[in-house]
């Protein structure tokens, strides 16, 4: 699966090795109570951009799992 700034996270981390990567980068949503039931609906641009992470760094790393 290719992964861009739409994917949700729900479909990232379903992906072996994402996790590591997501933590890697300090993406606040794998430890917020509240983003667990919204994994579907949150798409990776849209969290990078909230918390100024460097999308394209996070997506040349998922993709080459």
């Amino acid at each position: 699966m290719k992964i861009n700034k739409k994917t949700t996270l729900e479909k990232i981390l379903n992906q072996k090795g994402a996790e590591e990567i997501l933590k890697k980068h300090n993406l606040p949503c794998l430890s917020c109570p509240m983003a667990s039931a919204e994994l579907g609906f949150l798409k990776l641009g849209d969290v990078a951009k909230m918390y100024d992470l460097d999308l394209e760094k996070i997506l040349k790393e998922l993709n080459n799992l």
